[in-house]
This record gives structure tokens, sequence and C-alpha cells, in this order.
């Protein structure tokens, strides 16, 4: 057996670690973010932003149109 000062046996520090490292991992994905509208659909659609969103820049709530784009997928 090691020798161990503080009492722990290594398995058990090892365990420790990698329960510390999941625990934040989840917080990390686990915590929300703000949404960010993304240009690229505008560019992809030749529409605005508005087009699909309540905010004319883009983001945030979708209009009736853009719920229907979303549900087909992200296609017209």
């Amino acid at each position: 057996m090691h020798d161990v000062k503080n009492g722990l046996k290594p398995a058990a520090v090892v365990a420790t670690a990698i329960s510390g490292l999941l625990f934040a991992a989840t917080i990390v994905v686990l915590t929300p973010r703000e949404a960010a509208a993304t240009p690229a659909y505008a560019q992809q659609t030749g529409k605005p932003c508005g087009q699909c969103h309540v905010n004319p820049a883009g983001g945030g709530k979708l209009t009736s149109f853009g719920s229907k784009f979303q549900a087909n997928g992200h296609k017209l």
C-alpha cells in the first residue's frame, strides 16, 4: 500500500478529481447563454434578419415566418 499523508488512497484522489472535472464541465455546458443571430441565414436566403426575427437587427423571438423557416430545417 502507498504511504499517503492525507489518508486518502490514490484511487480515491483520482475519483475525486474526475468527479470535480465532470461537475465543472456540466456547469459550463448547462449555463444559459444569450442567443446570437447569425447573418449566415440572411446571406443564404437574401432576406433581412427582420424577416425571421421580431427585432429587425436579428436575434431573439421569431416571427411566424421565422418559426416556419426553423421548423423546415432552415430551408425556404
